[in-house]
């Protein structure tokens, strides 16, 4: 009997004026895996969007929403880059945008709600209104 596992684990790397803040592993959340499938089939629109949060409560596999977006950017590149069994989704907040007190990202595939495909949450990082913040986010799937 052949028995193979299919699984998707991403990285995300928090980058605040140029210099790495954070590193964390994310959860590839159920919706997420299900928009997924429905890619497959051919259904869905790419994932376009990245969110930055408040929120506070630990990443779950039925996540469908951040605990407290506070902001939504466009990808650097819509869809994500693909290489391999990987694929990097980037999204950058300019001086003045997305900041507060941020403790959680997600990936979605539209500007407001839509599917999330995954969600981290992290210490705290506090984006003022000088600062430029960048997220790079590998999801491998394996």
């Amino acid at each position: 009997m052949f028995h193979e596992d299919l699984k998707m684990t991403g990285q995300l790397k928090i980058i605040l004026n140029d210099e790495v803040v954070q590193e964390t592993n994310n959860l590839v959340v159920t919706a997420g895996k299900e928009w997924v499938a429905d890619r497959m089939k051919g259904t869905n629109s790419a994932m376009s969007h990245m969110a930055v949060g408040s929120g506070s409560a630990a990443a779950a596999a039925g996540n469908t929403a951040l605990g407290n977006e506070l902001d939504r950017n466009s990808l650097t590149t819509a869809g994500g880059t693909v290489s391999g069994n990987t694929i990097t989704f980037a999204c950058t907040w300019g001086a003045g945008d997305g900041t507060g007190a941020i403790t959680e990202a997600g990936i979605f595939d539209a500007a407001s709600g839509g599917d999330m495909l995954a969600r981290t949450v992290f210490s705290v990082i506090n984006a003022g209104s000088e600062d430029i913040m960048t997220i790079s986010w590998v999801v491998t799937i394996s």
